[in-house]
């Protein structure tokens, strides 16, 4: 461990040189495995909710805590990457960070009661924070420069996977073996990941320094962080701001996070790097990438929801729909990789931009009627668009920043991303909500004594068997489905424009060739 002086004159980080043959595939692995695994438990809990809910004895709203726990967190560890690593260093921290999550892990499938769950995921969630930087930054590092964006793309193919992923295997070892499961499958893969990182990896130590601990800039950051989050998953079940709790927590929230600032922007060894956001690529990109994430993730989340609620597809069926987005995205990934030097990445991100916007667009056109290939082949040519995202978004956002700051940069981005992946769930899902009630009230107006098609439909139900309440509320269903369908509609148009108009934001960047940029591609996608 090289405890480098705190001085201003203390040399600069000078990274090792990349591994070779056997031992660089191997490293990749390594890591790669170990992403796999944190993506993994952001989303394999959610279709085990209702059984671990049943098993432990509460309500499936009280269950959900399990999926918050972890996000807030998860999101509260993050920015602290960067001082950690500077205190640590980056190979002690990262191995460290997976060998608690195995054993967050454990006691999560073991946890006797849903208090305690909730406890043990918030744990495995913040020791979790500092695995997606530093696997990023240790990647890069095994590779040489003119390989780093290949290297990217291998990476984010974990992260492209895993989402989908979660759902499919977490619903079927539910059924078929029992859900603590869930939790023990991160046992065998945390252990050997971090095996194989430690002795690849020990002796290219960064250097460390003692950092004094800014223990306000912590607090303050627990406090507004934790405040948005659960604000953000109790909003819409408490009716948003007509609720004193929701509206206690956001000025909590906003409170804390202008002291926050005020704090770490004149502390001589603030906890987060708050500097970086001075580079012009580094605040537009990561801007860039988390509202478009923001955009992404809330549309993800809300049509496996119409789908089931509305259509008739099961748990599983609204997944394999999602499953192929991943596709194209695993095929061109290594392609924009090896060509991310050869080409202004801004117009990869642009690309990606408009062909969100397209998919968005054809998502908007869909209606009850709509059969599978209709709904799949938007799905499918969205892999196109998330290969073209990611990693030319992370090269821009991180283009000219220095090795020993990339943890801190990636760690900052990917706390910036995942918060607006939460913002965008909520606000689209309570959008969707209230679009719908409007519709159904528009709807409603057609259902009356005059109108022919609305008569002929009773008259229908009625010689079917069913009473007049029996009927009403067989077309009550029907409006339901067609609203909430017209709704879903509405989001998804209104996320087109949105996308289409990040693109001059992209443009605000001017990123590097031939310098860190082409290389420091080291903090996106998952």
């Amino acid at each position: 461990m090289s405890n480098a002086p705190a001085a201003p004159g203390r040399p600069a980080y000078v990274p090792p040189a990349p591994l070779e043959g056997s031992a660089r595939t191997w490293g990749t692995i390594a890591l790669s495995a170990a992403t796999f695994m944190n993506v993994l438990d952001t989303s394999i809990a959610n279709v085990s909710l209702p059984a671990i809910a049943g098993d432990l004895g509460v309500s499936p709203n009280q269950g959900t805590w399990v999926i918050t726990s972890f996000a807030v967190a998860n999101a509260i560890a993050l920015p602290l990457t960067g001082w950690l690593s500077q205190r640590f260093g980056q190979v002690r921290l990262f191995v460290g960070s997976v060998l608690l999550f195995v054993i967050a892990s454990w006691l999560c499938g073991l946890a006797p009661n849903m208090a305690t769950l909730i406890g043990l995921r918030a744990l495995q969630g913040f020791v979790a924070g500092p695995m997606i930087p530093l696997s990023q930054g240790l990647l890069l590092s095994s590779y040489p420069r003119a390989l780093a964006g290949l290297a990217m793309a291998m990476w984010s193919m974990t992260t492209l996977v895993a989402p989908v992923m979660g759902p499919l295997l977490g619903g079927w070892i539910t059924d078929n073996i029992s859900w603590p499961w869930i939790f023990y499958i991160n046992i065998p893969v945390g252990v050997l990941a971090a095996g194989v990182t430690w002795s690849l990896y020990h002796k290219r130590e960064s250097p460390t320094h003692r950092l004094p601990i800014d223990s306000v800039g912590l607090a303050l950051l627990v406090v507004w962080v934790a405040a948005m989050q659960i604000m953000l998953d109790l909003g819409k079940e408490n009716d948003w701001f007509h609720s004193d709790l929701v509206v206690t927590l956001a000025l909590v929230a906003v409170v804390g996070f202008a002291v926050f600032l005020a704090w770490e922007l004149t502390d001589l060894h603030p906890v987060v790097d708050l500097a970086l956001f001075a580079r012009r690529n580094f605040w537009a990109g990561a801007l860039a990438i988390s509202v478009g994430y923001g955009l992404f993730f809330g549309n993800v989340v809300l049509l496996p929801l119409w789908l089931q609620q509305y259509m008739g597809y099961t748990a599983t069926q609204a997944g394999m729909v999602m499953a192929p987005v991943g596709l194209l995205a695993l095929v061109l990934s290594p392609w924009v990789g090896k060509n991310i030097t050869r080409f202004d990445p801004r117009w990869f991100a642009t690309f990606a931009f408009a062909v969100f916007g397209l998919v968005l667009w054809m998502r908007s056109h869909f209606n009850t009627q709509a059969d599978l290939t209709t709904i799949m082949i938007p799905t499918i040519v969205q892999g196109v668009a998330m290969a073209f995202f990611f990693i030319p978004l992370v090269t821009i956002t991180l283009s000219g920043i220095s090795p020993d700051r990339i943890p801190a940069a990636s760690g900052l981005s990917n706390f910036a991303r995942i918060t607006a992946g939460a913002v965008g769930t909520s606000i689209s899902t309570t959008i969707w909500e209230n679009r719908a009630s409007l519709h159904h009230a528009q709807l409603v107006e057609s259902v009356q004594q005059g109108n022919a098609v609305a008569n002929s439909t009773l008259q229908g139900l009625s010689a079917a068997g069913l009473t007049p309440e029996q009927a009403l509320g067989q077309v009550n269903r029907l409006v339901d489905q067609q609203a909430f369908m017209l709704a879903a509609n509405d989001v998804f148009f209104a996320s087109a424009l949105i996308f289409l108009a990040l693109i001059p934001l992209v443009w605000l960047c001017r990123p590097q060739t031939g310098g860190a940029g082409s290389a420091d591609a080291a903090a996106g996608a998952h």
